[in-house]
C-alpha cells in the first residue's frame, strides 16, 4: 500500500533530468542529487545507484520542484477498499494521473466520488516507492463547476429515490385529532415560538418538545436522538422536525443520510418544516408531509378549534338524524314482525283446518256406501277406456290399410305410365331397356297409360356408357 511522503526540506537544490550528450567525446552527466564537479582530464567513473535510492531521489526532486498543486480532470477507476483509502485516476484527452486520497481526508468528502465526474484535486506529486509509480497524493477534492454540497445533495437525493424512500405509497396520512404532538427543534429558535403561537391560536393541543441543535456538525446526530426519543413516547401521534430559515450551510444538517433514514423508519408520521418556502432538504422529500415553514407545519397538524366545534355540531345533528332514522326503522321492523307473526298464526290455523277436513274425508271414504260408489265409478271408467281403446285400434287399422293401398298404387306399373312414362317391347315381346337391343328398321310396340303405338326404329343412339363400378381385388 502506498505510504505518505513529505518533501525533504534539506534537499532544496534543483536538478535537470535528461541524457548526456551522446557524442563519444562527451563525459557522463553528474549523478542525480549531486552538484556538478569540474571535469578532470581523466575519464570520470559514473556512480551506480540502488533502485530504491534512485526512486527516493526522484521523488524528493519531484516534491521539491512542484510542492502543492491543483489539477483538473475526469475521474475514472474509482476504488475504495476496506482500508478507507480512496484510489482513482484523473485523466484528460492526452494523459492519465494515478491518484490516492488517504482515509482521513476521504472521510471529510461531502460528495461521493464516481467515474465520469469532473473534479479539481489539490495535493502533491510524488512516487510510490514500492511500485515506482508516479501519482498524486490528494488532500482535497471539489467538483468542477458544481459546489460539493450541491453535488452531495443531488447524489443522496438520487440514491434515496432509487431505494423508494420518496414514494408517495409509503407515506402516511396525518392523524385528524392528535392527542400529543412531538416537536424536534432548537429550544431557543424562532421555529418553536412560531409553532406554539399558531397552535395556541388554532386550538388546545399538547406539545412535547425534544430540544436539539439544528445546525453544525453535531446537529444530525442530535436531531436523530431527539426524534427517536419522541417516537418512543406512547401518546405521540405525529412529530414535527424543523427549524427557521437560513443559508444552505445552516440547513445542511437536514440533508444528512442518517437523518433521512431515521425519519423514514419513524413509527409515527413525520412533518418536515425546514427553512422557508423556497428551501428544500432531503428531510422534506423523505418525510410523510412537507410544510413550507414551521408555522405552516403547525397549521397542518393542529386542527382548528372553530372547525372542530362546527364539525362537532354537524356530527351531533347527524347523530340525532341517525337516531330518529334508527327509531323509525326499529318501529317499522317491529310492525313488520308483528304482521309476519299474525300471518304465520293464520297460516297455522288454515293448515290445521285443512288437516281436519282431510281427516273427515278419509273417514267418509271408509263408509261401505262410499266404497260401492267408487267401484261403480271405476266400472264406468273402465268401460269408457275399453270403448276408447277399441275406437283407437279401429282408427289405426284404417290408417294402416290406407297407407298400404297408397303404396300398392304407387308401385303399380299403370301408375308409372300415368306419370308420362311408356313401355317399349320388341317384336318378340321382350321389354326394351337399352337402345342397343334394337336395329334400324325393326318394329317396336310402345305401351302408354291408355293404348299402344306401333313404331319402327329409324336410328339407334347407344348413349354414354354407364360409369364403371368398383373393382374387386384379391390378395
Amino acid at each position: 500500500m502506498p505510504s505518505r511522503k513529505t518533501p525533504d526540506q534539506s534537499q532544496q537544490s534543483l536538478f535537470e533530468l535528461g541524457r548526456a550528450d551522446p557524442a563519444p567525446s562527451s563525459l557522463p552527466s553528474p549523478p542525480l542529487g549531486e552538484r556538478a564537479q569540474p571535469i578532470s582530464e581523466e575519464r570520470a567513473t559514473p556512480k551506480t545507484y540502488a533502485v530504491s535510492e534512485l526512486v527516493k531521489l526522484a521523488a524528493r526532486t519531484l516534491e521539491a520542484r512542484y510542492g502543492v498543486v491543483w489539477v483538473e480532470g475526469e475521474v475514472s477507476n474509482v476504488s475504495a477498499p476496506r482500508s478507507g483509502h480512496l484510489y482513482f485516476t484523473l485523466k484528460d484527452a492526452g494523459a492519465q494521473l494515478p491518484s490516492v486520497m488517504f482515509r482521513t481526508e476521504a472521510a471529510r468528502l461531502k460528495f461521493r466520488l464516481s467515474d465520469g465526474l469532473k473534479i479539481r484535486a489539490r495535493g502533491r506529486l510524488s512516487i510510490y516507492e514500492g511500485q515506482g509509480k508516479f501519482q498524486l497524493y490528494a488532500d482535497a477534492l471539489e467538483p468542477a463547476g458544481l459546489g460539493a454540497a450541491q453535488l452531495a445533495f443531488e447524489q443522496l437525493k438520487r440514491k434515496l429515490a432509487e431505494e423508494g424512500l420518496f414514494e408517495p405509497a409509503r407515506k402516511r396520512a396525518l392523524p385528524p385529532w392528535p392527542k400529543r404532538i412531538g416537536l424536534v427543534t432548537s429550544p431557543t429558535g424562532a421555529a418553536v415560538r412560531d409553532v406554539l403561537r399558531i397552535a395556541e391560536r388554532r386550538g388546545r393541543v399538547r406539545f412535547l418538545i425534544a430540544p436539539c441543535q439544528v445546525q453544525g456538525e453535531a446537529a444530525p446526530l442530535e436531531i436523530i436522538a431527539a426524534l427517536r426519543l419522541l417516537e418512543r413516547q406512547p401518546d405521540i401521534d405525529v412529530i414535527i422536525v424543523g427549524r427557521g430559515g437560513g443559508s444552505a450551510e445552516d440547513l445542511a444538517a437536514f440533508n444528512d443520510e442518517r437523518l433521512a433514514r431515521a425519519i423514514a423508519a419513524c413509527r409515527v408520521p413525520v412533518v418536515s418544516a425546514v427553512g422557508h418556502e423556497v428551501d428544500f432538504t432531503i428531510a422534506d422529500f423523505v418525510a410523510d408531509h412537507r410544510a413550507a415553514t414551521p408555522s405552516a407545519a403547525a397549521e397542518l397538524v393542529v386542527p382548528l378549534h372553530a372547525e372542530a366545534t362546527l364539525r362537532l355540531d354537524e356530527a351531533h345533528a347527524r347523530l340525532l338524524r341517525a337516531g330518529k332514522r334508527a327509531i323509525g326503522d326499529a318501529r317499522l321492523r317491529l310492525d313488520t314482525a308483528e304482521e309476519r307473526a299474525a300471518q304465520s298464526a293464520r297460516q297455522v290455523i288454515a293448515r290445521r283446518r285443512r288437516l281436519i277436513d282431510e281427516q273427515g274425508r278419509r273417514l267418509a271414504a271408509l263408509h261401505p256406501r262410499a266404497r260401492v260408489q267408487r267401484d261403480r265409478a271405476a266400472l264406468v271408467a273402465l268401460h269408457s277406456r275399453l270403448l276408447g281403446r277399441l275406437r283407437l285400434i279401429l282408427d289405426e287399422r284404417r290408417r294402416a290399410f290406407g297407407t298400404a293401398a297408397g303404396k300398392l298404387d304407387a308401385l303399380s306399373p299403370l301408375a308409372v305410365l300415368e306419370r308420362g312414362y311408356s313401355l317399349a317391347r320388341a317384336a318378340d315381346g321382350s321389354v326394351v331397356t337399352q337402345a342397343t337391343q334394337m336395329k334400324p328398321g325393326e318394329a317396336v310396340t310402345v305401351r302408354l297409360s291408355r293404348g299402344e303405338l306401333g313404331c319402327r326404329v329409324e336410328s339407334v343412339d347407344p348413349g354414354s356408357p354407364p360409369p364403371p363400378g368398383p373393382k374387386e381385388t384379391t390378395e
